[in-house]
Formats: structure tokens, sequence, C-alpha cells
């Protein structure tokens, strides 16, 4: 039986040394197995990030496992298209343990590893069976071209693509991308558009300093290129089937347009009163405004209010944000609200919300990180 609170300390000890941890454990795996180096991306630097944060996750529910199970099976499906047979779980395993006795130091005992051990196999375990069950529904991954790249403004694209064979996805779901400019290197992005008869999705994508993928697709790719794409991800933003349905209040910052838009399609099937407030830092990034002004007057139930930080082109918008302008217009109470934009925007509207008394409960976003 595994020591949860032993497991603790002795995670809390080794991360102190932070980013040496995965240094080490992926210097020791590519060192001892090289096979698997080609399953991972020439930078290491977000991966290494990666292993962490997934390693803090699932020891601080260590002694409620069955919190993480969910997650860890997502991980395990999601492994698939990274080439991750249940062939190397092991490799990793050894891998790991070394990496853990060489900074446990004199702390290192035969207890700590019992507990460690049983506890990778536990996720491994985990993980390999749900990846071996999804290998027989879907793909590892699809191919996808791209038929459509439309360049808004310097920074932002709208892209479709046409997968094969065909993507299902729910409305509000993820998926992640890679392109041959930036090979092994998967980011997440959501569809802008509800599940079409021709299967074509439709992607907006906002380069970022630093982001490899996003520079990409907006800077490089060209209609006719080749992407993969990782299966469908993600509740958080899937609208909930309510007994009585309620009014819904949709915010979204900058690119967190995308889930929003494909949500309003899934809502035309069956209307109801819908708010949508877009925001951005200044109007000039507010790419999709028209399109939306369009949406706003084909569907009578829609109410559609753009808003920027400042007015810097003059386009007729509000100044202030999403949330705050959806409390002043008294849109929030009882209502379901969904919630998707840069990190920052998402943790400082939800705070909002609820310091404003709006329960937690009706607030719904994605968090699935890079």
């Amino acid at each position: 039986m595994i020591n949860a609170d032993r497991l603790k300390k002795n995670w809390s000890l080794v991360a102190s040394h932070g980013e040496q941890v995965p240094l080490y454990f992926y210097s020791t795996l590519f060192l001892t197995h090289p096979e698997v180096r080609d399953m991972f991306p020439m930078n290491m630097a977000s991966q290494r990030d990666k292993l962490v944060a997934a390693l803090g996750t699932v020891i601080s529910n260590v002694d409620t496992i069955e919190r993480v199970v969910p997650h860890l099976q997502q991980l395990g499906r999601d492994h698939r298209k990274f080439g991750a047979l249940r062939d190397h779980y092991p490799a990793v395993g050894q891998a790991l343990l070394a990496t853990l006795e060489h900074f446990s130091g004199p702390h290192w005992t035969p207890a700590i590893a019992s507990d460690w051990s049983a506890a990778y196999d536990l996720v491994a375990q985990t993980m390999a069976d749900a990846a071996d069950e999804a290998a027989h529904r879907a793909p590892a991954w699809w191919d996808a071209e791209v038929v459509a790249h439309d360049r808004r403004d310097l920074d932002t694209a709208v892209i479709t693509i046409a997968t094969s064979p065909r993507l299902d996805y729910l409305p509000g779901q993820s998926v992640t991308l890679c392109t041959n400019w930036r090979p092994r290197v998967w980011r997440y992005y959501t569809p802008a558009n509800a599940p079409r008869a021709d299967g074509t999705i439709d992607l907006h994508v906002r380069a970022v300093d630093g982001g490899q993928v996003s520079t990409a697709l907006v800077t490089l790719v060209q209609p006719g290129d080749a992407i993969r794409v990782g299966p469908a991800v993600g509740t958080g933003l899937v609208m909930r089937r309510e007994a009585a349905p309620r009014p819904i209040v949709m915010l979204a910052g900058g690119t967190g347009l995308a889930p929003m838009k494909a949500l309003v399609e899934q809502v035309a099937a069956a209307p109801r009163p819908v708010a949508l407030y877009w925001g951005s830092r200044a109007a000039s990034g507010l790419y999709d405004l028209d399109g939306m002004r369009s949406m706003a007057a084909e569907y009578d139930w829609l109410d559609f209010a753009p808003c920027a930080d400042e007015d810097l082109f003059g386009r007729g918008v509000p100044s202030g944000s999403p949330a705050e302008l959806a409390l002043a217009h008294r849109r929030c109470t009882g209502a379901e609200i969904y919630l998707c934009g840069p990190t920052g925007m998402v943790e400082a509207s939800h705070k909002l919300l609820v310091d404003s008394g709006v329960p937690a409960g009706a607030i719904h976003y994605e968090s699935l990180g890079e």
C-alpha cells in the first residue's frame, strides 16, 4: 500500500531542485533508451515543464487517486499520437526512479522506492489501458489538409482544415495540432464551428511570442499544406444538458472567440437567449468583428457585444472587459457562463464573477495547458 504522506514529502524534496529534475530524467531516458528520442521535439523546454506539472498533479492527489484517473486516461489516449506504446512505459519508469533516487540523496529508502514504484505502476497501467481501449475506436491522429488560410492581421489567421478520416468532436472541445514546420511539437486549438457535413474545421490562431506552432500556422502554413491533428479532448466548455435550459452568457478574449462560435452554432439547433461578450486589449484585435455582427443579425436570440480596453481605430466598441460589461448589464444572474481566453483574462474574470456573487458552479472554462 502506498504511503501518501511519505510520497508527498519525498516529491517536495525532489521538486525543490527545480529544472535539474526534468533535465536529469530526460537525459537518463535518452541515454538508456535512445530509441524513444524521436518521439520528442528537438526543443525540450516545454516538455520538461509538462513532466513536473504532471508529476505534481498525480502526487498531490495520490491519496485520492480516483480524482485523477480521468486525467490519466486522457493522457494515455493523447500519448498515442506520439507513438507511445505499452512497452515504452517500463523505460520511463526506470528513468523516473533513477531520477528520484538521485535527487533524494540520503533520504532515499527501500520504502520510498516501493511507494514510487507502486504509484508509477498504477499511473502506467491506467494510461496504457486507456490507450489500448481508444485504439479500437479511433486513429491515434488524423492527417489534415489546409484548405484555406485567411490572414486577418499581422498576428492572427483563420485556418480551415479538412481531416481524413472525418474527426468527430463536440462544440467546445479542443484538438492538438502538429505541422511539418515544427515536427513533434503539439499545441491545443479549439474548432470555431460545430461539426459540419463536409468535415471541415475552422481554427483561430494568434501568433504569440516564442510560440513555435502558432507562429508557423500564422506566417508559414499555406493552403495545400499537411497538418497532423490529435483527438478531441476536454469537457470544460462542452454545453451542459439542463432540465430547464437557462440563458447563456459567453465571455471571450482574443481567439477565445473560437469555441464560442462553435457553441452558438450548437444553440442554433434549439435556440435560447445568448449574450456573447468578446474583448481585446485594443479594438484592432477584434479580428472577426464583421463576421460576428453578421452572425448576430442572423440569430435574433444572440446578443453580441464587442469591447476593448482601448479603441485606437475608432471601431465603435465600448471600453471594459467582457466580464465587467456582462455584470454591468446584469446578464449573469441565473445564467450559465462560458469563459475562454488568455489565462490571465480567464483567472481575472472568474474572480470578478465569483466576487460579484455568481455561483462558481455556473462558470465553465477549460484548462488543458499547452
